[in-house]
């Protein structure tokens, strides 16, 4: 039976050859989100807490755009079993809604990060991590359109379909694991290697029963470093590889920061500009701002890919908003744990 375009592109998506869309969301600032890089990248960073959330739009240039947000949260609250470890709590929450159908994922996912202390110096740790929680997907029927809609070749909103829908939305649970480890080479270089897996169990994520469509596990390898050329200036790099379902991503950038105040102080404005580059997608400039604690990033996907004749070389944007806190009563409580990757 013929079907209208947005149906077949639907039935692509959701049914036998789900496997292409078994692939992870992806942000290109994802130096904000270290949780989707690796659970064990939780509470690298200098302070108590932060807070993250992004909104991405993609793919307006080729067809209906694909959204997706995201919003986490990262705090250091509980020391360890031993002096000088800590834990990390955090959360990690997305959304992505595509196509005519609005089929939409969204995660909410609790991560728990122990960091043993290596040295006396309190500047090596090794982390362990566990993140898991819901997901639900769901698409909006009254948005597809079917053949038996159309009257005398046109489409009718008051032609109601005999095409018939089991489900439109489910959950499932899904579980990640990973470890990092941290370090200071010395007073101005920081650096941290790890690794992760995501979707441990390869859960069912087909609308219907009767195709055991599964989530491809993940693996990923992630690397940083930091490094200061001045009290005022220095140079941040990322780095990710990541293996799913035979699929490849490779990504990696880096960024440059200047700080107008030579003391540093949560006050002062830092600017920092860069660029990243996901192999063989997209190369992406980088501009973020940060005063008193806030940040705002900008940047943009300039697509090289295939679709680069139909895109013109237009991926898509992605702002960024960050916080990140100290709570003086919860360092001590912490005995003062020093992160070894100040980024920001």
């Amino acid at each position: 039976m013929r079907r209208s375009l947005p149906c077949y592109f639907f039935i692509l998506l959701c049914f036998p050859v789900l496997i292409i869309r078994a692939q992870d969301i992806h942000f290109s600032q994802f130096y904000e989100f270290p949780l989707l890089r690796n659970p064990a990248l939780a509470g690298i960073f200098n302070g108590n807490f932060r807070l993250t959330a992004a909104y991405r739009n993609q793919w307006q240039s080729v067809t209906v755009p694909y959204r997706t947000m995201a919003a986490s949260a990262e705090c250091k609250m509980l020391r360890g079993f031993a002096t000088g470890d800590f834990i990390t709590t955090g959360i990690q929450v997305t959304n992505d809604v595509a196509g005519d159908a609005k089929l939409q994922r969204t995660q909410l996912f609790p991560v728990v990060n122990y960091h043993k202390l290596l040295n006396e110096d309190k500047t090596t740790f090794i982390s362990l991590a566990f993140m898991g929680g819901p997901v639900n997907e769901h698409f909006d029927a009254t948005k597809l359109r079917f053949d038996d809609q159309y009257v005398n070749g046109a489409y009718s909103t008051s032609t109601p379909t005999r095409q018939q829908f089991g489900a439109t939305s489910f959950t499932y649970w899904d579980a990640s694991v990973g470890v990092s480890f941290k370090t200071s080479l010395n007073d101005n270089i920081n650096m941290y290697v790890g690794g992760g897996l995501f979707h441990i169990s390869a859960p069912q994520i087909a609308f219907t029963q009767e195709y055991d469509v599964r989530l491809n596990r993940k693996w990923g390898v992630n690397g940083g470093l930091s490094a200061w050329i001045n009290k005022m200036d220095k140079i941040v790099f990322y780095a990710d590889y990541f293996l799913q379902g035979g699929n490849r991503m490779i990504q990696g950038g880096g960024l440059y920061t200047h700080c107008f105040d030579e003391d540093g102080e949560e006050g002062a404005l830092t600017v920092a500009v860069g660029g990243a580059l996901r192999w063989k997608d997209a190369f992406i400039p980088l501009i973020k701002i940060a005063t008193h604690q806030l940040g705002i990033g900008l940047s943009y996907d300039v697509n090289i890919s295939k679709l680069t004749t139909a895109s013109q070389f237009r991926g898509g944007f992605e702002l960024s908003l960050s916080y990140t806190g100290l709570w003086k009563r919860l360092a001590e409580s912490l005995e003062k744990v020093e992160c070894p990757i100040k980024i920001w």
